[in-house]
């Protein structure tokens, strides 16, 4: 069993920053990936962006590339979602996934979610 808090979700003019947080815990050995996934009102959930673990291979969606950034700090098991120059397309519900690998095979486990608006 893994469990994912995502925090950092605030209200943000366009043009501005906001540093999401997703902290795992339990069995967090097992994860092999994290990633950041977001949801606009109507529409469906999108990922943002992955790092894989240990590798920290990293990719973006084409919206995310060149503003966000996913990094991870393993002595924390948290991964981190640095977005910059956002827009109000931004605004959404973000969640965090993480993958584990069980021995009964792969499983994901999602945060709660945490709100991003970008408005002036």
């Amino acid at each position: 069993q893994v469990h994912v808090v995502e925090s950092g979700g605030g209200l943000v003019q366009p043009g501005g920053s906001l540093r999401l947080s997703c902290a795992a815990s339990g069995f967090t050995s097992r994860i092999y990936g994290m990633s950041w996934y977001r949801q606009a009102p109507g529409k469906e959930r999108e990922l943002v962006a992955s790092i894989s673990i240990p590798s920290a291979i990293k990719n973006y969606a084409d919206s995310a590339k060149g503003r966000f950034t996913i990094s991870r700090d393993n002595a924390k098991n948290t991964v981190y979602l640095q977005m910059n120059s956002l827009k109000p397309e931004d605004t959404a519900v973000y969640y965090c996934k993480a993958g584990v690998l069980l021995p009964s095979g792969r499983s994901d486990y999602w945060g709660q979610g945490t709100q991003v608006t970008v408005s002036s």
